[in-house]
């Protein structure tokens, strides 16, 4: 890294914007690693983390042009530059200087959603109580799965949001681990050109909006203090 540039202090949440350039020039980044909507960017000296919240994201361009107005964070590399770009703000930059300062910053983490297998997935889940849509939300559970993902889960096996966990029998929990993965799977590898799509995402939330499968008009309630829209012919109680 050949400069780090700051357009907006107001993202770093531990570490000043000279800190930072200090911190990080000169270095090389190696193989980072996801942990939710965490992403921790692994130096030959401190790690960078990125949390992504909502609209946060990372872009790769080749040279300095047409830098964008939420580029919070741009690290300048040789050739080309990594941009780190949230527009809502939500989220942040931390630095940490050790991998005990990364554990301890990810400690309310649970495990990362996409390296739950099965068999982890239902003892986590024979741990919760309370409805299902709450408990997928809960980051100590697993990590990185927010609302979209996890009505879409939800809608795909056939699952009512605010369903128990206790109530829901060995066969829904098993399909409910396969839907979730399917698409935290989609969202995480196929690239879009305008951001992650489906049939249930271009459904959820419009007004009058059916469901995509038999086009019932989809319903909105709030589970645990969220919004969520189902479909109350497939996802009965």
């Amino acid at each position: 890294m050949s400069e780090v540039v700051v357009t907006d202090p107001g993202i770093l949440r531990d570490v000043t914007a000279t800190e930072l350039d200090q911190a990080l020039r000169g270095r090389r980044f190696e193989e980072p690693e996801r942990r939710g909507k965490w992403m921790i960017a692994w130096t030959d000296g401190p790690a960078l983390l990125l949390h992504f919240g909502m609209t946060g994201d990372i872009v790769w361009s080749a040279d300095a042009v047409d830098r964008h107005p939420h580029d919070r964070v741009i690290v300048v590399l040789d050739r080309g530059e990594i941009r780190y770009r949230n527009m809502r703000k939500f989220g942040g930059v931390w630095l940490a200087g050790s991998r005990g300062e990364v554990d301890g910053l990810l400690a309310r983490l649970g495990p990362d959603a996409l390296d739950v297998g099965r068999a982890s997935f239902l003892r986590l889940l024979e741990s919760r109580h309370g409805r299902i849509r709450a408990v997928l939300l809960d980051q100590s559970f697993i990590a990185g799965v927010g609302n979209l993902l996890a009505d879409e889960a939800l809608w795909r096996a056939r699952i009512h949001p605010a369903r128990p966990v206790e109530s829901m029998p060995l066969h829904e929990r098993v399909t409910l681990f396969r839907e979730l993965r399917s698409v935290i799977r989609r969202q995480t590898v196929d690239s879009y050109p305008d951001g992650f799509r489906s049939r249930w995402n271009d459904a959820r939330g419009r007004d009058g909006a059916r469901c995509p499968r038999c086009r019932t008009q989809l319903a909105r309630t709030v589970v645990g203090g969220r919004t969520t829209y189902h479909c109350p012919n497939c996802q009965g109680r």
